[in-house]
Order: C-alpha cells, then structure tokens, then sequence
C-alpha cells in the first residue's frame, strides 16, 4: 500500500517548543481507528509529534488489494513522514503491530508501550476469552453486523464486568468505530494480512525499553500475554489501570496518560 492511501492524524508541540520529546506513533485496537485516542493526542502532542494512522482496511484507510504485512506499512508510513526512531503505543492489535515493527524494522523503534496484547502470536485459553471470542467469530461468519459489534464490544468490560458497568460513552464510541470498520468488510473477502512469525521466539531480541499498561479487570489471556512480553525482553516492565479493561486509555485516561508520561520521561 502506499502510505499516503493511510488516513491519519499527524500534529506536534507548540511552535518553539523547547523540550520536544521523540516522535509518537499512536495504533489503535482491531476494528477501531484512530478516534480511540482522541483524548491522548492533544495531550501528549504538547510536547511530541504524534501520528495516529488508521491500519489497512480500518477507519478511513484503504482495504488491501495484495498480501500485506501491518508492520510493513507502518514502517513506509513513517519513512514517508522521515519519522524515527519512534516511541510506539498501542492497545490490543496496535499492540502487536508495535512490538512487530520493532521486530521487522527495528531502526524505526526507540520504546514501545503496549497495552492488551503481547506479540501477533495470540493465545487464549481463558474460559471467557474463548467463549467471547467464538460468539464474536460466529456472528461475524453469518454477516450479523448488529451481532459482531455488540460481542466485539464485549471485550471492553472485560470477565468480571457487564457493559453498563462502563462509562456509556465509551461504549458507545466504541460500538460507532467497530461499526464503522466492520460494515466495510464481508465474511467471504480475501485475507490478506501476511503474519511475522516466530514472534515470541524472537521477542528476546528487542532491545529497547518496553512498558505494558494493562486494564486490572482486563481478561487474563490479553494481561498475561503482555506480562509474558514485559519479561521476556531485556528493558520491560508492567503495570495497571485500575477499574479498566481491554482499553484503559478509553476508559481512564488520565492514569493512562499519567503512567505514559512518566514513561516518557525516563527515556
């Protein structure tokens, strides 16, 4: 894909600035787009250039025609903008599409802080991930777009909670962007997405400093996978977001913020 079939949100600090820390990559979950992190752009882009594409086939971006790799095109994006090396944030697939670039094209990277996910190897072996997981899988194979979006969203309360125990207008952001994303797509269109493999074998390998932000009632597939990640790389640590799930910078912003920031500084 050529990077400029990307949507995307590209701003920076104040002009002047003098304190301007590294770039910033901001990659939303599956399904979603950038309107995830509508409440961090303008906060983190007081001192940073932030960039919030929209991932192939997401949002406002272009579906693919060929096989593709998501890493790929973020790596033609930011060397398109001559961005880099860049700090790297992502919730769930944004996630996995951070922790790959720095495994593809790891000159671009300088941290990641990952959130919901470990690599683009997933497992899951919880009872209610695999339930969630399945009813959203079939409802997606039988076209019911009602049905999609309404399991999909389910991984925003997370095992322990119920949708109206959170906040209804994240709810209902995220049921606008999964439907945005979902009604572009068919159950019988090709996949095109290309998976980098061996993954968690060489995850050993990153070298940059890594920080998982987990929801504390987030499933324990999705926290256990970037805890998992968070001790296998040579700089990483974890930590969590009370009362929040599989999105805490939707949920709780301000304490996603705040462990971001103080991530930041230490670099």
């Amino acid at each position: 894909m050529n990077p400029s079939d990307v949507f995307r949100i590209d701003t920076g600090p104040a002009s002047g600035a003098a304190e301007a820390g590294p770039p910033l990559v901001l990659l939303h979950g599956g399904f979603l787009d950038h309107g995830m992190w509508f409440r961090q752009i303008p906060v983190l882009a007081e001192r940073h250039r932030v960039i919030a594409p929209d991932a192939r086939g997401h949002g406002r971006s272009a579906h693919a025609t060929e096989p593709f790799r998501f890493a790929d095109d973020l790596a033609a994006l930011l060397r398109e903008l001559r961005t880099g090396p860049a700090v790297l944030i992502g919730v769930s697939m944004g996630a996995s599409i951070a922790v790959d670039l720095a495994l593809e094209h790891p000159e671009l990277v300088r941290a990641l802080v990952v959130s919901g996910a470990g690599t683009s190897e997933p497992y899951f072996t919880d009872p209610w991930t695999t339930a969630a997981t399945a009813d959203w899988h079939r409802a997606m194979a039988a076209g019911d777009l009602d049905a999609s979006v309404e399991a999909f969203t389910l991984f925003a309360a997370g095992p322990r909670r119920t949708l109206d125990e959170v906040d209804p207008d994240v709810v209902d952001r995220l049921r606008r962007m999964t439907r945005g994303t979902m009604s572009q797509h068919t159950a019988d269109e090709p996949d095109f997405i290309v998976p980098v493999r061996r993954t968690w074998e060489r995850a050993a390998d990153i070298d940059v400093p890594v920080l998982a932000v987990n929801g504390a009632v987030d499933s324990p597939d999705h926290i256990g996978m970037a805890e998992r990640l968070v001790h296998t790389v040579r700089d990483g640590r974890a930590v969590s977001v009370e009362g929040t799930a599989h999105y805490p910078n939707m949920e709780r912003p301000d304490l996603f913020d705040a462990e971001v920031e103080a991530f930041l500084r230490a670099l």
